[in-house]
């Protein structure tokens, strides 16, 4: 398990950010395999195969909890992107609603003033 998780990459992600991901990924596998090596070189009593199957298992398990955890950061991002634009497009109806109510008193108020 030592590929990149897949993403819909092309609908809006460029050359760099799956650069990006890719090397965070990499770095997350060398950090797991070197966590693996330090928890299985203190069990002295393991033989080689026993110290590799333990090591690959720990790796494994890792990785899948890593996964997890991005999926999980994902999806939230997804849902605060959802909020945020949701926010964004009142906010918006907001101003120019504003805009024209200031727009439509100063054309009265000018009528108003011309009449008199």
């Amino acid at each position: 398990m030592s590929g990149l998780p897949q993403q819909g990459a092309g609908v809006s992600g460029d050359l760099g950010n799956e650069v990006e991901g890719y090397l965070l990924w990499q770095a997350r596998v060398a950090e797991a395999e070197q966590r693996a090596r330090e928890f299985a070189g203190s069990l002295d009593w393991l033989t080689t195969a026993q110290r590799e199957e333990v090591e690959r298992r720990y790796v494994a398990d890792s990785l899948l909890r890593a996964r997890g955890d991005l999926e999980r950061v994902a999806a939230r991002c997804v849902s605060l992107r959802g909020e945020y634009e949701q926010r964004y497009a009142e906010l918006r109806r907001r101003c120019v609603g504003v805009a024209l109510a200031v727009c439509a008193g100063l054309t009265a108020l000018a009528a108003l003033l011309l009449v008199l």
